[in-house]
C-alpha cells in the first residue's frame, strides 16, 4: 500500500523541517497543502522551501503560480491528486504539508466542482467592487442568487464577490454547485497525519524569529516587487501574511518597526484560528509538539501497515 503522510499545523510550527525529514528518510516527494506558498512571486514572505531543500528531494506544487491568479481550492485538489497518483506510480511516499485546513479537507471529503470563472467576468466583477462598493455587488446577489445571499454576512467582500461570478459565469448559484461535489480523493484513514503544535509560548517566539529571518533574506524587496505589479488588492496573494503590512510601509504610512510588529500580531492571530479549525473540522488528525512528531509519524504508519496486512 502506498505510504502517504499527512502533516498540518499552524504557521512556523516546524512543517517543512519534518517533512524534509521524512521525505529524505523514506525517498518520499512533498507535496504542498499551502495557499500561499503556490504563489511564485512569495518565496520568502511565505517561507516557502529554499532551492537548496527543493535539490534534496522533489517538491510539488510551490511556486507554480502567478500572483495575479487566484488559485481556487478545486484547482489544487485536481494538481494534488495528480501529484499523488505520481507519486504512487513511481513507489514514492507522498507527504502532504501546509496549514490550509481546507486544503485537507477537501482532499479527503471532496469538493463543489465549480468550473473555471472566465477571467473578463472575474475582472468585471472586481472592478465593480472596488466603483460600486460591496453593498451593490450583495444587491445583485440577492436577486439572482437569494439563497447563497441570505447565507452571507453584507460587509463579507471575499464570498459575496465569488458567489457572484459563479452566478454570472454559470447561471447556477454556488449553492447548487455545492450539491455537485467532486469526489474525495484520499482516504484519511489510509494516512498517517498528525497537527504539529508547540508551546503558545514557543511557537509566539518561533513566529517572531522566522519573521525576522524572513526580513533578513529580503522580504521587503520581495513585496516591494509584487507591489510594483500594481495587482487587485483583493488577490489572494496580495493578502499573504506581512504583505499589507509592508505594503503600507513602502508607502511611507507606517514606520518599518509597526510594519513588522503588526504582521507577527496578525500572524499570532491567525495561528489560533488555524488551531481551532483543525480541532473542530478535522479531529482525525493526531495532535503532537514538534519534537515527538517524526516518532508519532512513525507509529501511525505501522498501525496503518500492520492493519493492512491483517485485511
Amino acid at each position: 500500500m502506498a505510504m502517504t503522510i499527512l502533516i498540518a499545523g499552524p504557521t512556523a510550527s516546524g512543517k517543512s523541517a519534518l517533512a524534509l525529514e521524512l521525505a529524505q528518510k523514506h525517498g518520499g516527494v512533498i507535496i504542498n497543502a499551502d495557499s500561499m506558498q503556490v504563489y511564485r512571486d512569495l518565496r520568502i514572505i511565505t517561507a516557502r522551501p529554499t532551492g537548496d531543500e527543493e535539490q534534496r528531494v522533489p517538491h510539488r506544487l510551490y511556486g507554480h503560480v502567478d500572483a495575479a491568479e487566484n488559485y481556487s481550492v478545486g484547482r489544487w485538489v485536481t494538481e494534488a491528486a495528480q501529484a499523488l497518483a505520481d507519486a504512487r506510480s513511481r513507489a514514492r511516499p507522498a507527504i502532504l504539508v501546509g496549514g490550509t485546513g481546507l486544503y485537507f479537507s477537501t482532499l479527503t471529503r471532496g469538493i463543489a466542482a465549480v468550473p473555471p470563472i472566465p477571467a473578463e467576468i472575474r475582472r468585471d466583477v472586481r472592478d465593480r467592487l472596488e466603483a460600486e462598493g460591496v453593498a451593490a455587488l450583495h444587491a445583485e446577489l440577492d436577486k439572482l442568487d437569494p439563497t447563497t445571499a441570505a447565507r452571507l454576512k453584507p460587509g463579507d467582500r471575499a464570498r459575496i464577490t465569488r458567489a457572484l461570478e459563479v452566478v454570472l459565469a454559470t447561471g447556477r448559484s454556488l449553492t447548487d454547485w455545492h450539491g455537485d461535489n467532486m469526489p474525495a480523493r484520499l482516504n484519511l484513514a489510509a494516512a498517517a497525519k498528525v497537527f504539529l503544535m508547540p508551546q503558545r509560548d514557543e511557537l509566539g517566539l518561533r513566529i517572531d524569529a522566522r519573521f525576522d529571518a524572513m526580513m533578513a533574506a529580503g522580504a521587503l524587496e520581495e513585496v516591494r516587487g509584487l507591489t510594483a505589479r500594481n495587482l487587485d488588492p483583493s488577490l489572494p496573494a496580495m493578502k499573504a501574511h506581512g504583505v499589507p503590512w509592508l505594503i503600507h510601509h513602502l508607502r511611507g504610512e507606517i514606520a518599518m518597526a509597526e510594519a513588522v510588529a503588526q504582521a507577527k500580531r496578525d500572524t499570532r492571530r491567525y495561528t489560533k484560528r488555524q488551531a481551532t479549525w483543525f480541532r473542530n473540522q478535522l479531529p482525525q488528525f493526531e495532535w503532537v509538539e514538534p519534537a515527538g512528531a517524526a516518532a508519532a509519524i512513525e507509529a501511525q504508519l505501522q498501525r496503518i501497515s500492520s492493519s493492512s496486512r491483517g485485511a
